[in-house]
């Protein structure tokens, strides 16, 4: 009487996708009373199963499998002789007061999920907001005192008045100057950004000595309230457009709603600080004034410091003309940090001629002979016109330009403001440099079409090292107006 053969039961292991699926039958095991899988009843059955310690299978697992919180250190884990895995220590976001404040104060995924110059403008930011705070208690105080609080011989009326005398004042303020500069806003946010803080503190110095002039004290409260609301104004559209440049991750609510909660948080340090000062300075004016400048010294140095730390990558028209100047010079381009920390900040970085793009074809031509000698001898969807005598650039764009044809027609506008600088420059943009000074007045033309030509050479290249170095070339920051136009093509003079 035969038996059958005995077959070993070894403990169920776990599935390594590495092994190939021709072993895999292999290292199953059958189990007595069971049915074998189809493959192990295609074996001989006298066909011996290779096996595989669980310890090999811990060695080839260790190293694969891992995991990390956001941009932190990954940590791998190990097979433990049961089966299950053991995870290394740390790898998740943390615990204690430094991970609770980081959760609170910082976007999620910081620093990868915002621009590199998130943390050092932050930084500037916090202290310049503290400074505010300060001197912003001080000239409440002054305020208050001036409308009467604490005197018992003012009027409660005459303070009502002055009071809403000053908030409609600076209402009307605020939606003058949105219609009048709101659309220049996006185009230099780190320079109205600057702005509007300089502003701020030259409001608060009008409260603090409104005082010492009780009979113009209603004039000086309404023309600090219209710097504020001025203020406001400046300074929310440019914290928009600096919290859409740091938002990588298409988390602006995030990153906003965070710097938002780092402003409350130094706000309230700077009220704690304020309830311990206010009454060492509220019997003393010259203190209260010393201690006005010297909060205001820090206050604007930390926001030159903060505006400064910003890195833009998209490009306004002082980049813009920062980098080709650079590039025409010496056929190199300047990269986003340094073209940043080379942009101006308190002044304008504009070419000698002004440059206008989106303009009306019919502020751009009077006749068809102009239409012709402005549009013939070349294919780009926009038209320039360069007058001499207005000391302007001008350019009419197409029906639906796209961001990129809008960077080209600024650099050709730019690139005839260069010309006209004491600047070195390439033998062939050196003849037309001389070219440029010598045309009498009003035959403008043929340079204008020269400078398409040579665009034509220049520009692909340009454009090439603008995106080697981190240049966004699809976006922009420059102010283009809404006019678009349509005109005929001439390939050659027909008049």
């Amino acid at each position: 009487m035969s038996f059958p053969s005995r077959r070993s039961c070894h403990p169920p292991r776990p599935w390594d996708p590495g092994r190939k699926h021709a072993g895999a039958a292999g290292r199953m095991c059958g189990v007595r009373g069971q049915r074998s899988p189809p493959l192990l009843r295609n074996r001989a059955v006298g066909a011996a199963a290779p096996r595989r310690s669980l310890s090999a299978d811990a060695r080839a697992m260790s190293g694969r499998c891992w995991e990390r919180f956001g941009s932190g250190s990954p940590r791998s884990c190990t097979v433990a002789p049961d089966g299950s895995l053991s995870w290394e220590a740390g790898g998740g976001p943390g615990q204690g007061l430094r991970a609770a404040l980081t959760a609170v104060l910082l976007p999620q995924g910081f620093p990868a999920s915002v621009s590199p110059d998130y943390l050092p403008y932050q930084l500037w930011d916090t202290v310049q907001a503290f400074a505010s705070s300060l001197t912003g208690s001080l000239a409440t105080q002054a305020v208050l005192q001036g409308v009467g609080v604490g005197d018992a011989t003012a009027s409660v009326s005459a303070a009502t008045i002055t009071w809403l005398l000053k908030d409609g004042t600076g209402m009307l303020g605020r939606i003058g100057f949105a219609w009048l500069m709101g659309s220049r806003l996006d185009c230099e946010a780190k320079k109205w950004r600057l702005f509007a803080d300089v502003l701020n503190d030259a409001a608060m110095f009008l409260e603090i000595v409104a005082p010492a002039f009780p009979s113009c004290f209603t004039l000086i409260v309404c023309v600090s309230s219209l710097a504020k609301c001025i203020v406001g104004v400046a300074g929310g559209a440019t914290r928009a457009a600096l919290t859409m440049h740091q938002a990588r991750r298409d988390n602006m609510a995030d990153v906003s709603a965070k710097d938002g909660s780092q402003e409350t948080l130094v706000n309230l340090a700077g009220l704690l600080v304020s309830l311990l000062l206010l009454p060492l300075v509220s019997e003393r004016p010259s203190l209260s004034l010393a201690a006005f400048f010297l909060f205001t010294i820090l206050h604007l140095y930390a926001n030159f410091r903060a505006v400064r730390a910003v890195i833009m990558e998209t490009f306004n028209e002082a980049r813009l003309y920062l980098v080709l100047k650079h590039f025409i010079q010496w056929g190199k381009v300047l990269t986003p940090p340094l073209a940043n920390r080379m942009e101006p900040l308190w002044t304008g970085c504009h070419p000698t001629l002004s440059l206008s793009l989106g303009v009306p074809l019919h502020s751009l031509v009077s006749s068809a002979f102009e239409l012709q000698q402005v549009s013939e001898g070349h294919q780009q969807p926009y038209l320039l016109r360069w007058d001499q005598c207005q000391g302007q650039i001008q350019v009419t764009l197409g029906q639906e330009v796209s961001a990129g044809v809008i960077l080209r027609a600024a650099t050709h506008g730019l690139l005839l403001a260069a010309l006209l600088e004491d600047v070195p420059l390439t033998e062939d943009l050196e003849i037309l440099r001389d070219q440029i000074r010598a045309a009498p007045e009003g035959d403008n033309w043929t340079i204008v079409k020269e400078t398409y030509q040579i665009l034509d050479r220049l520009y692909p290249k340009f454009l090439k090292e603008l995106q080697a170095v981190g240049w966004e070339t699809e976006h922009h920051l420059l102010e283009v107006d809404e006019w678009r136009a349509a005109w005929p093509q001439w390939e050659k003079k027909t008049l």
